[in-house]
């Protein structure tokens, strides 16, 4: 299985949020946590971003239905 790991500019721009969004995001456990690359470097999982938006997606079409 391939894993493609995301950094931080690719993710802001996929979901659309600040960095500090993403981070308080992350520390409420509302975002998928980053991986560590060593050092300071961090990166997500490209797959963990897009089911994090396909659930926000469908929770924003369930509330719309309401």
């Amino acid at each position: 299985m391939s894993h493609k790991i995301i950094r931080l500019p690719e993710v802001k721009e996929m979901v659309g949020l600040s960095r500090p969004s993403i981070y308080k995001r992350m520390a409420i456990g509302d975002f998928p946590p980053a991986i560590s690359l060593g050092g300071r470097a961090v990166g997500w999982l490209q797959s963990d971003i897009e089911l994090w938006l396909d659930k926000r997606i469908a929770v924003s079409k369930g509330a719309d239905n309401d």
